[in-house]
């Protein structure tokens, strides 16, 4: 089982308890750095976004089925006073916990479903081949955006397109996407980069990357971008399966586009990088 398909099991099967990354740390053996990463990067929710939307879901359903006491299912769910449960309720599906005991449905309500375990590393998945790699340096476009529906990434990068020029001392022909910070809520912030020489300038409304000396494991990508995460889950079931620890840093993580890479139909020449712990 890996390590997301474990988080996945305890959530799911103790959806009342009040958990956090300390006690998930706890369980699985890996760090609370570590699952603040993998998590999101394999299911586009934070551990805090998934909790918060599961709750309310089950919570919305309750009211569906006709629940006499909102504050109720508001304290079962979680929240300590009926404001703060509407508030979280009109956030996450836009209407209010009383609209939706009146209309006794939620057929109008994106509710969140358990995510299956084997969702995105039930893929066949080739072994990495494996490279030690020095300091690396990148320069790029970092932007903001939520790890459920990050649709604004093909248009940063082709905002980062008519930089490349721009930039001296590139190293080869390949880009990179890498994933630089992720929060608690969800928020990702994305760098579109290149590798650059040590010591080449960043150009004004660019930003700097390094990642320190690694080992990386460089898993192929064989489909097109919008199925990446499904790769992503599938190498950290592999390398978790085959006793290999990825870094616990987010600089520890990349996708790589080659040269081979196809803009137009967004496939070819994709791998998914691991930085390895010694």
């Amino acid at each position: 089982m890996s390590i997301v398909a474990k988080m996945i099991w305890i959530l799911e099967s103790r959806p009342r308890e009040q958990l956090d990354l300390e006690e998930l740390a706890s369980i699985t053996g890996r760090s609370k750095t570590y699952l603040s990463r993998i998590f999101p990067l394999v299911t586009g929710y934070s551990v805090t976004e998934y909790l918060r939307a599961r709750r309310l879901s089950e919570a919305a359903r309750q009211l569906a089925s006709g629940a006499p006491d909102i504050l109720a299912v508001a304290l079962e769910a979680g929240y300590n006073s009926h404001e703060a449960f509407t508030r979280a309720f009109r956030e996450q599906f836009g209407t209010t916990p009383q609209a939706v005991r009146l209309s006794r449905s939620t057929h109008n309500l994106k509710l969140v479903e358990p995510l299956r375990m084997e969702l995105h590393t039930n893929s066949t998945i080739t072994p990495p081949r494996f490279e030690d790699r020095e300091e690396m340096h990148f320069v790029g476009l970092a932007e903001r955006h939520n790890m459920k529906s990050p649709a604004g990434i093909p248009e940063q990068w082709r905002r980062f397109q008519p930089h490349i020029d721009n930039i001296d001392g590139i190293v080869g022909k390949a880009a990179y996407g890498i994933c630089s910070a992720i929060d608690a809520e969800g928020g990702l912030e994305y760098v579109a980069a290149v590798e650059v020489r040590p010591g080449a300038e960043t150009p004004a409304g660019l930003s700097r990357t390094t990642f320190g000396p690694l080992r990386w494991a460089r898993f192929t990508h064989e489909g097109d971008v919008l199925s990446v995460r499904q790769t992503i889950g599938a190498a950290e079931q592999w390398l978790n399966d085959n006793g290999y620890r990825p870094g616990e840093n987010i600089r520890g993580f990349a996708e790589y586009y080659g040269p081979a890479y196809d803009v137009r139909t967004g496939s070819g020449d994709i791998e998914i990088w691991f930085g390895l712990t010694a």
